[in-house]
């Protein structure tokens, strides 16, 4: 049987975005660059050009890779979160302080 690598590379997309739907627009670029990856082992492997056991190696790699590529998208976020958090606080700081003529925040 050959393989449609662009049935699972849609498939593939289709599994990452129903998954992260919420930050889709954000990562979609990021998603699309790790499908084509995973599909390129699996191409790799059905051509003859590197082993099962070397596709299965570079599988457990790429997940892991792809794994840091989420998990960095997600602490980017938390830190706009935080960046937001600390720009909101210190309008209240300053709004306070100048309110009040001290420093109490």
């Amino acid at each position: 049987m050959k393989l449609d690598t662009g049935e699972l590379s849609q498939a593939i997309l289709a599994a990452f975005q129903g998954s992260l739907h919420e930050r889709w627009p954000e990562i979609r670029e990021y998603g699309e660059s790790e499908a084509k990856k995973l599909v390129m082992i699996e191409a790799l492997q059905a051509s003859g050009k590197i082993t099962p056991a070397q596709a299965a190696l570079h599988l457990e790699i790429q997940k892991n890779a792809c794994r840091s590529v989420l998990l960095t998208l997600e602490g980017l976020g938390l830190l706009a979160v935080e960046a937001a958090l600390d720009a909101a606080l210190d309008v209240v700081r300053e709004t306070v302080n100048g309110a009040l003529g001290f420093a109490l925040l």
